[in-house]
């Protein structure tokens, strides 16, 4: 992940296939809410299709957009907002690939990616490419939802300060990090959650509030899985966007999935804005 978090360029996927276009609304809604100066904001819409999470056959008359489609669905919102922007298309089968280098290219410091609900499931799909672009973004990537709240107004950031390793400890401050400049982006409220399963590893309040600067009621310690506790705290703090992290590998272990990022982001019925 780049070093620069300002809100200047945002890379929005929009996915052909698809009748409602979350993540090229919420950016919109994003920019509309942003406490910046909106002059220096650029959006790249990026239409690519995600083929490992829809029907790319050819019964499927959604994959194929003529230029009407493109002025309606695209062009007519971006220039309702009034903001500045550019539209790429990508025919490419390496979805996440062809995200990752486009985006790199533009100089994106966000990714807005939708999220599909599966066929008679409540989860989301939520497949190896995605694993892909989160891990080998130089960015941080957006997951957007399908009916998620879309204010700004409660950042909670999901953070495991009793980790000793150096490079989960560096995960930690990128994750607070990226959290204090989303919630002063939006002039939003800033929470910290820190789950915990054994007691003998309980978390050092006094060092969250100290690291954190944040007020005492603002820090959750919590007893149990992660995933469980960031979804229950999510929910009573009524947050808008959960800030997490996941471990950007290399080699063999690069396509290892996060077992706790994954049940993180599968409990939680909000935007999730993850890191690596």
């Amino acid at each position: 992940m780049s070093g620069n978090t300002e809100m200047a360029k945002l890379f929005v996927v929009v996915d052909p296939n698809d009748d409602q276009h979350v993540a090229l609304e919420r950016a919109l809604i994003s920019y509309t809410n942003l406490h910046v100066n909106k002059d220096q904001i650029e959006l790249y819409v990026f239409i690519a299709v995600d083929h490992e999470a829809v029907n790319t056959r050819a019964t499927n008359d959604n994959l194929v957009r003529g230029q009407d489609w493109v002025q309606e669905e695209v062009i007519k919102p971006l220039e309702a907002a009034d903001v500045n922007y550019r539209i790429g298309l990508s025919w490419s089968s390496e979805w996440q690939e062809t995200i990752a280098q486009e985006a790199k290219r533009f100089g994106a410091q966000f990714i807005y990616l939708p999220l599909h609900r599966q066929t008679n499931k409540s989860r989301f799909t939520f497949s190896e490419s995605k694993w892909d672009l989160m891990k080998q973004a130089d960015c941080p990537v957006i997951l957007i939802r399908p009916g998620a709240k879309e204010g700004r107004k409660v950042v909670l950031a999901a953070v495991n300060y009793q980790a000793v390793k150096p490079h989960q400890q560096e995960l930690n401050s990128k994750i607070f990090a990226m959290a204090q400049v989303t919630a002063g982006n939006y002039d939003a409220d800033l929470h910290i959650v820190n789950g915990y399963l054994d007691s003998l590893h309980y978390p050092d309040r006094g060092m969250l509030v100290n690291k954190s600067g944040l007020d005492n009621s603002k820090i959750h310690i919590q007893q149990g899985y992660t995933s469980e506790v960031v979804a229950a705290v999510a929910k009573d703090i009524g947050a808008d966007l959960v800030v997490m992290g996941t471990l950007g590998q290399t080699g063999r272990s690069r396509t290892r999935r996060g077992n706790t990022a994954e049940r993180v982001i599968a409990g939680l019925d909000v935007d999730t804005l993850v890191v690596n």
